[in-house]
């Protein structure tokens, strides 16, 4: 994703600069108005800082779990009265990780030069999303920091639970299914030869499954190189292609038409959503900046684009439960919560009870995974034994009735 940097003013009518990623300028620009900064130039940039190739591979990474106890360690320090350059100053040498020691030591040189503790963390893009700088953002202007920093505590620990779940929920079919194409090469490339030399030496004709089985195995023989090397260039790819801005929006909406999995991928996509959405509305953030915000935490880039639209349809003065229904994602639970929620002022209380819900849904849905997969797997694995073994003992089992009439 391209950088842009940037020069602006921010509320306090202070010169600030800086880079931001992101897809195009207008995105920059719309970042910095939800940060309350007014930009007055945004150009194109290299990656600022970009290490050569040995620290990319060697460097400590961040992870969700860093920015867990920076949230959680900057609300106890905030709330026993630590000053927050001390704050930091004590985070940045405390950390193991050496990657988010200069990201904190990076926020307090930046505040250090005069700016804002949100436009400082936004010079970290890669840490510190939109969502989490937006809600910081609202913390300083509301005097509510350490409450916020709580709240965003206790947000990543929901994400970071969410995301576990959606990779359990797939982790068990992968296997097997992996488990069983890694037989069926073993088996093609090993064992049916062998038959097929014996086979061979009765000079009698062959069953037509032993043809076919045969002839695939005398396939992939042969052109087990060529088929490796299209499997490869298939997978990357396809990879490629997952990632890319038009890939990976067709990507996510096929995961959510998975069969079995793709129910648990939305609920668990639809509590992130209500989550995210119950917390910044909580904290007072406009619903506008709102769904701007959680679109960038839902984990999902087709329904991203849909709460984009969301958004989109409520500047131009739609309420939030039409365009909920207009965009086509959200079961019914969660446009009777969104309804009831803008008629009683409680939208808040009722999306954090829909998170809830599909949470323990999640929760219900991954314990009986395993149920409702198995007869799947144990159908098309019984065809697959009973394929094999025709395949093998059919020559055996008429070659032995011939030598009987004989």
């Amino acid at each position: 994703m391209p950088h842009f940097a940037y020069r602006a003013r921010n509320s306090s009518g202070d010169l600030v600069e800086g880079v931001l990623e992101s897809t195009d300028s207008g995105m920059v620009a719309t970042q910095l108005f939800g940060l309350g900064i007014t930009p007055l130039e945004i150009k194109p940039t290299s990656v600022p800082g970009t290490p050569n190739i040995f620290d990319q591979l060697f460097r400590d990474k961040v992870t969700a779990l860093d920015l867990m106890l920076f949230s959680r360690q900057m609300y106890t320090l905030l709330k026993a009265g630590v000053p927050i350059m001390r704050a930091l100053t004590g985070l940045q040498e405390s950390t193991s990780n050496k990657t988010f020691a200069a990201v904190v030591r990076d926020v307090r040189e930046s505040l250090d030069a005069g700016r804002e503790l949100a436009p400082s963390l936004a010079r970290q893009p890669k840490v510190f999303t939109q969502f989490y700088v937006s809600m910081v953002r609202v913390g300083e202007m509301t005097g509510r920091l350490e409450e916020v920093f709580l709240r965003l505590f206790e947000h990543l620990d929901f994400e970071k639970f969410m995301r576990e779940q959606v990779k359990a929920a797939t982790r068990y079919p992968t296997f097997v299914i992996a488990t069983m194409a890694v037989a069926i090469v073993i088996i093609n490339l090993f064992v049916i030869p062998a038959f097929a030399k014996v086979y061979k030496s009765f000079n009698a004709p062959l069953p037509w499954i032993t043809q076919m089985l045969i002839g695939f195995s005398n396939f992939m023989v042969a052109w087990w190189p060529a088929m490796l090397a299209t499997l490869l260039i298939a997978f990357f790819g396809f990879r490629f292609w997952s990632r890319s801005l038009a890939g990976k929006p067709k990507w996510d909406e096929f995961k959510l038409r998975i069969p079995i999995a793709g129910k648990i991928i939305l609920k668990a996509t639809l509590a992130r959503f209500a989550r995210s959405f119950a917390l910044a509305s909580r904290s007072g953030v406009p619903v506008i900046q709102a769904l701007s915000n959680v679109a960038q935490t839902v984990d999902n880039d087709f329904i991203a684009r849909k709460v984009e639209k969301m958004r989109e349809g409520v500047e131009r003065g739609e309420s939030v439960l039409r365009t909920a229904v207009a965009s086509g994602v959200f079961t019914p639970v969660v446009l009777q919560m969104i309804a009831v929620g803008e008629e009683t002022g409680a939208i808040d209380d009722l999306m954090q009870e829909v998170a809830d819900m599909y949470q323990r849904d999640v929760e219900y849905e991954l314990k009986t995974l395993s149920s409702q997969i198995e007869p799947v797997l144990v159908i098309a694995l019984g065809i697959l034994v009973l394929i094999l073994a025709l395949a093998v003992y059919l020559p055996i089992w008429d070659l032995g009735k011939t030598m009987l009439h004989k």
